[in-house]
Protein backbone atom coordinates (compact mmCIF):
# COMPACT_ATOMS: atom_id res chain seq x y z
CA UNK A 1 0.00 0.00 0.00
CA UNK A 2 1.15 3.48 -0.78
CA UNK A 3 2.75 4.79 2.41
CA UNK A 4 1.29 8.08 2.34
CA UNK A 5 -2.37 6.60 1.79
CA UNK A 6 -1.40 4.52 5.79
CA UNK A 7 -0.80 7.64 7.52
CA UNK A 8 -4.92 8.77 6.67
CA UNK A 9 -7.16 7.98 9.63
CA UNK A 10 -9.86 10.06 9.19
CA UNK A 11 -11.93 11.42 6.58
CA UNK A 12 -14.28 14.15 6.53
CA UNK A 13 -17.37 13.74 5.07
CA UNK A 14 -18.90 16.65 3.04
CA UNK A 15 -22.56 17.08 1.22
CA UNK A 16 -21.94 20.17 -1.44
CA UNK A 17 -19.74 22.55 0.04
CA UNK A 18 -20.82 21.71 3.65
CA UNK A 19 -18.68 19.20 6.09
CA UNK A 20 -21.35 17.05 7.55
CA UNK A 21 -18.84 15.04 9.69
CA UNK A 22 -15.86 12.57 10.10
CA UNK A 23 -15.47 9.28 9.41
CA UNK A 24 -12.34 7.75 11.53
CA UNK A 25 -10.29 4.67 11.02
CA UNK A 26 -10.26 3.07 14.74
CA UNK A 27 -7.68 -0.07 16.02
CA UNK A 28 -9.00 -3.35 14.92
CA UNK A 29 -9.40 -2.14 10.78
CA UNK A 30 -13.02 -0.73 12.33
CA UNK A 31 -14.52 2.36 11.08
CA UNK A 32 -16.52 4.88 12.78
CA UNK A 33 -18.84 7.95 11.19
CA UNK A 34 -20.08 10.50 13.18
CA UNK A 35 -21.90 13.64 12.41
CA UNK A 36 -20.92 17.04 13.14
CA UNK A 37 -22.73 18.82 16.31
CA UNK A 38 -22.99 21.83 14.28
CA UNK A 39 -24.72 19.72 11.18
CA UNK A 40 -26.78 18.14 13.43
CA UNK A 41 -28.38 21.01 15.27
CA UNK A 42 -29.60 22.62 11.99
CA UNK A 43 -32.90 21.92 11.60
CA UNK A 44 -32.47 23.60 7.56
CA UNK A 45 -29.58 20.87 7.40
CA UNK A 46 -29.07 18.83 3.59
CA UNK A 47 -30.45 15.39 3.80
CA UNK A 48 -27.92 12.24 4.10
CA UNK A 49 -29.93 9.74 3.58
CA UNK A 50 -33.07 8.67 4.72
CA UNK A 51 -31.38 5.76 6.87
CA UNK A 52 -30.48 8.86 8.93
CA UNK A 53 -33.84 10.11 9.52
CA UNK A 54 -35.93 8.78 12.86
CA UNK A 55 -39.28 7.98 13.51
CA UNK A 56 -39.66 11.69 14.44
CA UNK A 57 -38.30 13.10 11.38
CA UNK A 58 -34.91 14.40 13.54
CA UNK A 59 -31.40 12.61 12.82
CA UNK A 60 -30.10 9.77 13.62
CA UNK A 61 -26.91 10.39 15.57
CA UNK A 62 -26.06 6.83 17.56
CA UNK A 63 -22.67 5.50 15.82
CA UNK A 64 -21.33 2.09 15.53
CA UNK A 65 -18.08 1.13 14.39
CA UNK A 66 -18.01 -1.69 11.38
CA UNK A 67 -15.23 -4.19 11.01
CA UNK A 68 -13.42 -3.64 7.75
CA UNK A 69 -15.87 -1.98 5.85
CA UNK A 70 -17.71 1.38 5.98
CA UNK A 71 -21.62 2.08 7.54
CA UNK A 72 -23.51 0.80 4.79
CA UNK A 73 -24.34 4.47 3.32
CA UNK A 74 -21.02 4.99 2.63
CA UNK A 75 -20.19 1.52 1.39
CA UNK A 76 -22.81 1.79 -1.57
CA UNK A 77 -21.00 4.86 -2.66
CA UNK A 78 -17.78 2.73 -3.46
CA UNK A 79 -17.79 0.59 -6.95
CA UNK A 80 -18.90 -2.52 -6.74
CA UNK A 81 -17.44 -6.20 -8.81
CA UNK A 82 -14.48 -6.69 -11.09
CA UNK A 83 -14.27 -2.50 -11.34
CA UNK A 84 -13.43 -2.53 -7.21
CA UNK A 85 -11.34 -5.51 -7.05
CA UNK A 86 -9.06 -3.57 -10.22
CA UNK A 87 -9.16 -0.19 -7.89
CA UNK A 88 -8.13 -2.37 -4.73
CA UNK A 89 -5.51 -4.03 -6.45
CA UNK A 90 -4.57 -0.28 -8.13
CA UNK A 91 -4.24 1.70 -4.57
CA UNK A 92 -2.51 -1.85 -2.81
CA UNK A 93 -5.29 -2.19 -0.64
CA UNK A 94 -7.45 -5.76 -0.27
CA UNK A 95 -11.66 -4.52 -1.53
CA UNK A 96 -13.05 -5.47 1.69
CA UNK A 97 -11.21 -2.82 3.62
CA UNK A 98 -12.96 -0.13 1.86
CA UNK A 99 -11.70 3.08 4.15
CA UNK A 100 -8.36 3.12 2.10
CA UNK A 101 -10.95 2.75 -0.55
CA UNK A 102 -12.43 5.95 -0.01
CA UNK A 103 -9.58 7.90 0.67
CA UNK A 104 -8.80 7.29 -2.49
CA UNK A 105 -12.02 7.69 -4.68
CA UNK A 106 -12.97 10.01 -2.14
CA UNK A 107 -13.80 12.88 -4.77
CA UNK A 108 -15.46 11.17 -7.69
CA UNK A 109 -18.27 9.55 -6.08
CA UNK A 110 -22.27 9.13 -6.87
CA UNK A 111 -24.73 12.76 -5.81
CA UNK A 112 -23.22 15.15 -3.81
CA UNK A 113 -21.22 13.31 -1.28
CA UNK A 114 -17.05 13.75 -0.96
CA UNK A 115 -14.44 12.50 1.41
CA UNK A 116 -11.22 13.98 1.65
CA UNK A 117 -8.46 13.31 4.32
CA UNK A 118 -9.22 15.59 6.97
CA UNK A 119 -6.25 17.50 6.90
CA UNK A 120 -6.63 18.58 3.25
CA UNK A 121 -10.47 18.74 3.58
CA UNK A 122 -10.69 22.89 2.28
CA UNK A 123 -8.05 22.06 -0.36
CA UNK A 124 -8.43 21.48 -4.17
CA UNK A 125 -7.79 18.02 -5.57
CA UNK A 126 -5.75 17.17 -7.92
CA UNK A 127 -8.96 15.68 -10.01
CA UNK A 128 -10.39 19.73 -9.63
CA UNK A 129 -7.30 21.65 -10.77
CA UNK A 130 -7.46 18.90 -13.57
CA UNK A 131 -11.17 19.88 -14.52
CA UNK A 132 -10.34 23.54 -14.17
CA UNK A 133 -7.67 23.15 -16.58
CA UNK A 134 -9.31 20.92 -19.24
CA UNK A 135 -9.15 22.29 -22.89
CA UNK A 136 -12.33 22.86 -25.34
CA UNK A 137 -10.45 19.65 -27.27
CA UNK A 138 -10.87 17.51 -24.12
CA UNK A 139 -14.12 18.68 -23.17
CA UNK A 140 -15.49 17.24 -26.61
CA UNK A 141 -13.94 13.40 -26.08
CA UNK A 142 -15.18 11.02 -23.22
CA UNK A 143 -12.74 11.00 -20.82
CA UNK A 144 -12.92 7.80 -17.89
CA UNK A 145 -12.98 9.58 -14.84
CA UNK A 146 -12.90 7.58 -11.82
CA UNK A 147 -9.68 8.96 -9.91
CA UNK A 148 -7.51 9.34 -13.32
CA UNK A 149 -7.39 5.62 -13.29
CA UNK A 150 -6.20 3.47 -16.97
CA UNK A 151 -8.32 0.55 -16.76
CA UNK A 152 -6.33 -2.66 -17.94
CA UNK A 153 -8.01 -4.79 -21.31
CA UNK A 154 -8.71 -7.56 -18.67
CA UNK A 155 -10.47 -5.41 -16.15
CA UNK A 156 -12.81 -4.85 -18.87
CA UNK A 157 -13.09 -7.93 -20.23
CA UNK A 158 -13.46 -9.91 -17.44
CA UNK A 159 -16.64 -8.22 -15.99
CA UNK A 160 -19.25 -10.73 -17.59
CA UNK A 161 -22.20 -8.13 -17.44
CA UNK A 162 -19.94 -5.28 -19.09
CA UNK A 163 -17.94 -2.68 -17.27
CA UNK A 164 -19.74 0.59 -15.69
CA UNK A 165 -17.05 3.53 -15.34
CA UNK A 166 -17.87 7.07 -15.17
CA UNK A 167 -16.50 9.39 -17.72
CA UNK A 168 -17.02 13.21 -18.92
CA UNK A 169 -16.48 15.45 -21.84
CA UNK A 170 -18.89 15.83 -24.72
CA UNK A 171 -20.36 18.51 -22.64
CA UNK A 172 -21.61 17.13 -19.42
CA UNK A 173 -20.66 14.41 -17.26
CA UNK A 174 -21.54 10.70 -18.15
CA UNK A 175 -21.92 7.04 -17.10
CA UNK A 176 -20.71 4.39 -19.87
CA UNK A 177 -21.40 0.90 -20.43
CA UNK A 178 -19.32 -1.46 -22.08
CA UNK A 179 -19.82 -4.13 -24.25
CA UNK A 180 -20.56 -7.24 -22.09
CA UNK A 181 -17.90 -10.43 -22.80
CA UNK A 182 -20.44 -12.68 -22.21
CA UNK A 183 -23.76 -11.38 -23.19
CA UNK A 184 -24.06 -10.06 -26.84
CA UNK A 185 -25.62 -6.33 -27.73
CA UNK A 186 -26.60 -5.28 -23.63
CA UNK A 187 -25.78 -1.70 -24.46
CA UNK A 188 -27.83 -1.77 -27.65
CA UNK A 189 -30.46 -3.36 -25.55
CA UNK A 190 -30.49 -0.94 -22.61
CA UNK A 191 -30.56 1.74 -25.31
CA UNK A 192 -33.63 -0.07 -27.00
CA UNK A 193 -35.51 -0.22 -23.77
CA UNK A 194 -34.77 3.04 -22.15
CA UNK A 195 -36.19 4.47 -25.45
CA UNK A 196 -39.14 2.55 -25.13
CA UNK A 197 -39.49 4.13 -21.56
CA UNK A 198 -39.41 7.33 -22.71
CA UNK A 199 -41.76 6.55 -25.53
CA UNK A 200 -44.06 5.69 -22.77
CA UNK A 201 -43.96 8.81 -20.78
CA UNK A 202 -41.15 7.58 -18.32
CA UNK A 203 -38.34 10.32 -17.30
CA UNK A 204 -34.98 8.92 -18.86
CA UNK A 205 -31.48 10.77 -19.00
CA UNK A 206 -30.43 11.85 -22.47
CA UNK A 207 -28.40 8.86 -23.58
CA UNK A 208 -26.46 7.70 -26.87
CA UNK A 209 -24.57 4.81 -28.48
CA UNK A 210 -20.87 5.41 -29.27
CA UNK A 211 -17.62 3.42 -30.12
CA UNK A 212 -15.99 1.92 -27.59
CA UNK A 213 -12.62 3.30 -29.47
CA UNK A 214 -13.80 6.94 -28.93
CA UNK A 215 -13.37 6.63 -25.16
CA UNK A 216 -10.49 8.03 -23.89
CA UNK A 217 -8.79 6.79 -21.07
CA UNK A 218 -9.65 2.83 -21.58
CA UNK A 219 -6.90 0.06 -23.04
CA UNK A 220 -6.05 0.47 -26.48
CA UNK A 221 -6.82 -2.92 -27.76
CA UNK A 222 -10.53 -2.20 -25.78
CA UNK A 223 -11.29 -1.46 -29.38
CA UNK A 224 -11.11 -5.20 -30.34
CA UNK A 225 -14.71 -5.53 -28.45
CA UNK A 226 -17.67 -5.54 -30.76
CA UNK A 227 -20.92 -3.55 -30.13
CA UNK A 228 -20.73 -0.03 -28.96
CA UNK A 229 -21.12 0.95 -25.24
CA UNK A 230 -23.87 3.21 -23.85
CA UNK A 231 -23.44 6.28 -22.48
CA UNK A 232 -25.81 7.94 -20.32
CA UNK A 233 -25.97 11.71 -18.87
CA UNK A 234 -25.86 11.74 -15.36
CA UNK A 235 -28.66 12.99 -13.48
CA UNK A 236 -26.52 13.96 -10.38
CA UNK A 237 -24.48 16.56 -11.70
CA UNK A 238 -25.81 19.79 -13.13
CA UNK A 239 -25.26 21.08 -16.36
CA UNK A 240 -22.16 23.77 -15.00
CA UNK A 241 -20.92 20.46 -12.58
CA UNK A 242 -22.99 21.51 -9.31
CA UNK A 243 -23.62 17.89 -7.59
CA UNK A 244 -27.07 17.05 -7.01
CA UNK A 245 -27.28 14.48 -4.05
CA UNK A 246 -28.82 11.39 -4.31
CA UNK A 247 -29.19 7.59 -2.86
CA UNK A 248 -29.88 4.41 -3.80
CA UNK A 249 -32.51 2.49 -2.21
CA UNK A 250 -29.64 -0.21 -0.63
CA UNK A 251 -28.59 3.50 1.32
CA UNK A 252 -32.49 4.62 2.46
CA UNK A 253 -32.60 0.92 3.80
CA UNK A 254 -29.26 1.02 5.20
CA UNK A 255 -28.02 -2.27 3.21
CA UNK A 256 -24.78 -3.38 2.36
CA UNK A 257 -24.44 -3.36 -1.59
CA UNK A 258 -24.37 -7.66 -1.01
CA UNK A 259 -28.03 -7.50 0.00
CA UNK A 260 -29.62 -5.59 -2.95
CA UNK A 261 -31.28 -9.12 -3.69
CA UNK A 262 -34.14 -10.12 -1.69
CA UNK A 263 -33.95 -7.91 1.68
CA UNK A 264 -36.48 -6.06 0.53
CA UNK A 265 -39.66 -6.10 -1.73
CA UNK A 266 -40.82 -3.64 -4.24
CA UNK A 267 -43.78 -3.27 -1.87
CA UNK A 268 -40.86 -1.64 0.78
CA UNK A 269 -39.71 0.85 -2.19
CA UNK A 270 -43.09 1.76 -2.46
CA UNK A 271 -43.91 2.23 0.69
CA UNK A 272 -41.11 4.82 1.27
CA UNK A 273 -42.37 6.58 -1.84
CA UNK A 274 -45.66 7.30 -0.64
CA UNK A 275 -44.05 8.99 2.67
CA UNK A 276 -41.44 10.88 1.51
CA UNK A 277 -42.70 12.47 -2.42
CA UNK A 278 -47.06 11.07 -2.60
CA UNK A 279 -48.77 9.92 -4.76
CA UNK A 280 -46.45 11.64 -7.67
CA UNK A 281 -43.42 9.82 -7.20
CA UNK A 282 -45.55 6.52 -6.04
CA UNK A 283 -47.60 5.93 -8.92
CA UNK A 284 -44.35 6.75 -11.08
CA UNK A 285 -42.58 4.20 -9.38
CA UNK A 286 -45.76 1.64 -9.92
CA UNK A 287 -45.48 2.27 -13.63
CA UNK A 288 -41.33 1.66 -13.99
CA UNK A 289 -42.10 -1.63 -12.11
CA UNK A 290 -44.56 -2.66 -14.62
CA UNK A 291 -42.66 -2.17 -17.28
CA UNK A 292 -39.74 -3.65 -16.00
CA UNK A 293 -42.13 -7.08 -16.05
CA UNK A 294 -43.13 -6.44 -19.54
CA UNK A 295 -40.07 -6.10 -20.99
CA UNK A 296 -38.72 -8.78 -18.65
CA UNK A 297 -35.59 -6.96 -16.76
CA UNK A 298 -35.00 -9.26 -14.02
CA UNK A 299 -32.49 -6.89 -12.52
CA UNK A 300 -34.41 -3.85 -11.21
CA UNK A 301 -32.40 -4.63 -7.55
CA UNK A 302 -32.31 -1.87 -4.51
CA UNK A 303 -29.54 -0.07 -5.74
CA UNK A 304 -31.27 0.14 -9.20
CA UNK A 305 -33.82 2.63 -7.68
CA UNK A 306 -32.73 6.13 -6.29
CA UNK A 307 -33.49 9.18 -5.26
CA UNK A 308 -32.73 12.43 -6.25
CA UNK A 309 -32.45 15.94 -3.93
CA UNK A 310 -32.46 18.36 -5.88
CA UNK A 311 -33.19 21.42 -3.02
CA UNK A 312 -31.07 19.51 -1.10
CA UNK A 313 -33.14 18.55 1.48
CA UNK A 314 -37.06 16.41 -0.25
CA UNK A 315 -36.38 13.62 -1.85
CA UNK A 316 -37.66 13.22 -5.55
CA UNK A 317 -38.14 9.76 -7.52
CA UNK A 318 -35.08 10.00 -9.91
CA UNK A 319 -35.15 9.60 -13.73
CA UNK A 320 -35.36 5.85 -14.37
CA UNK A 321 -31.97 3.87 -15.38
CA UNK A 322 -30.72 0.72 -15.83
CA UNK A 323 -33.58 -0.85 -17.72
CA UNK A 324 -32.32 -4.41 -19.82
CA UNK A 325 -34.21 -6.57 -21.18
CA UNK A 326 -32.80 -9.86 -19.22
CA UNK A 327 -34.72 -12.67 -20.79
CA UNK A 328 -32.95 -13.08 -24.02
CA UNK A 329 -29.62 -13.29 -21.99
CA UNK A 330 -31.58 -16.02 -18.77
CA UNK A 331 -34.79 -17.32 -20.11
CA UNK A 332 -35.99 -18.51 -16.84
CA UNK A 333 -34.77 -15.24 -15.20
CA UNK A 334 -37.00 -13.34 -12.47
CA UNK A 335 -37.64 -10.20 -11.02
CA UNK A 336 -34.67 -9.15 -8.34
CA UNK A 337 -37.34 -8.19 -5.73
CA UNK A 338 -40.78 -9.80 -4.63
CA UNK A 339 -43.43 -7.97 -6.22
CA UNK A 340 -46.66 -8.83 -4.32
CA UNK A 341 -45.41 -12.14 -3.29
CA UNK A 342 -44.09 -13.35 -6.77
CA UNK A 343 -40.76 -12.84 -8.46
CA UNK A 344 -42.61 -14.14 -11.82
CA UNK A 345 -42.04 -11.93 -15.17
CA UNK A 346 -44.58 -14.07 -16.77
CA UNK A 347 -47.59 -11.79 -15.38
CA UNK A 348 -48.95 -9.30 -13.53
CA UNK A 349 -52.75 -10.56 -11.91
CA UNK A 350 -55.36 -8.51 -9.59
CA UNK A 351 -54.52 -11.08 -6.75
CA UNK A 352 -50.80 -10.14 -6.74
CA UNK A 353 -51.08 -6.18 -6.96
CA UNK A 354 -53.58 -6.08 -3.95
CA UNK A 355 -50.84 -7.83 -1.88
CA UNK A 356 -48.91 -5.51 -3.42
CA UNK A 357 -50.73 -2.18 -2.42
CA UNK A 358 -51.83 -3.52 1.05
CA UNK A 359 -48.15 -3.93 2.29
CA UNK A 360 -47.56 -0.97 1.02
CA UNK A 361 -50.80 0.71 1.88
CA UNK A 362 -51.40 1.96 -0.96
CA UNK A 363 -55.06 2.88 -2.44
CA UNK A 364 -56.10 -0.17 -4.90
CA UNK A 365 -58.09 1.67 -7.74
CA UNK A 366 -55.61 3.96 -8.87
CA UNK A 367 -52.60 1.63 -8.60
CA UNK A 368 -54.36 -0.90 -11.21
CA UNK A 369 -55.30 1.76 -13.63
CA UNK A 370 -52.04 2.22 -14.05
CA UNK A 371 -50.61 -1.22 -14.27
CA UNK A 372 -53.54 -1.61 -17.01
CA UNK A 373 -52.56 1.67 -18.90
CA UNK A 374 -48.80 0.87 -18.79
CA UNK A 375 -49.25 -2.21 -20.29
CA UNK A 376 -51.34 -1.02 -23.16
CA UNK A 377 -49.13 2.29 -24.03
CA UNK A 378 -45.85 -0.18 -23.69
CA UNK A 379 -47.60 -2.79 -26.33
CA UNK A 380 -48.61 -0.16 -28.44
CA UNK A 381 -45.65 2.37 -28.18
CA UNK A 382 -42.96 -1.80 -29.01
CA UNK A 383 -45.08 -2.15 -32.03
CA UNK A 384 -43.68 1.59 -33.07
CA UNK A 385 -40.74 2.15 -31.96
CA UNK A 386 -38.14 2.12 -34.81
CA UNK A 387 -35.46 1.84 -32.50
CA UNK A 388 -36.06 -2.32 -32.02
CA UNK A 389 -33.98 -2.59 -35.23
CA UNK A 390 -30.79 -2.15 -33.72
CA UNK A 391 -31.73 -5.70 -31.58
CA UNK A 392 -30.74 -8.68 -33.15
CA UNK A 393 -34.06 -10.35 -34.81
CA UNK A 394 -33.81 -13.33 -32.37
CA UNK A 395 -33.64 -10.22 -29.43
CA UNK A 396 -36.24 -8.19 -31.17
CA UNK A 397 -38.65 -11.18 -30.89
CA UNK A 398 -38.16 -12.52 -27.48
CA UNK A 399 -38.64 -9.00 -25.93
CA UNK A 400 -41.77 -8.57 -28.12
CA UNK A 401 -43.12 -12.25 -26.61
CA UNK A 402 -42.29 -11.20 -23.81
CA UNK A 403 -44.59 -7.59 -23.73
CA UNK A 404 -47.27 -9.83 -25.52
CA UNK A 405 -47.00 -12.82 -23.07
CA UNK A 406 -47.36 -10.66 -20.38
CA UNK A 407 -50.48 -7.88 -21.63
CA UNK A 408 -52.33 -11.23 -22.71
CA UNK A 409 -51.87 -12.33 -19.25
CA UNK A 410 -52.98 -9.15 -17.36
CA UNK A 411 -56.23 -8.60 -18.67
Amino acid sequence: MNPELEKVNALAAHLGDRRIGVLTRLAGDRNLFAFDQEYADDPKRPTLSLAYKSQSGGLVTAVRAVTSRLPPFFSNLLPEGHLRDYLAKKAGVKPQREFFLMAVLGNDLPGAVTMRPLDSAHEHTKQDEHHDAETTEERNVLHFSLAGVQLKFSAVMEAAGGLTIPAHGVGGNWIVKLPSARFSCVPENEYVMLELARAIGIQVPAIRLVSVASIAGLPRDAARMEGQALVVQRFDRAPAGRRIHMEDFAQVFGLFPDDKYGERSYANIAAVLWAETGDTGTYEFVRRLVFSVLIGNGDMHLKNWSLLYPDGRTPALSPAYDFVSTVPYIPDDQLGLSFGGSRSLNEITVDQVRRFVETARLPMHPVWVIVRETVERTAEAWKKLEHKDLLAKATRDLVGKQIMTVAAATK
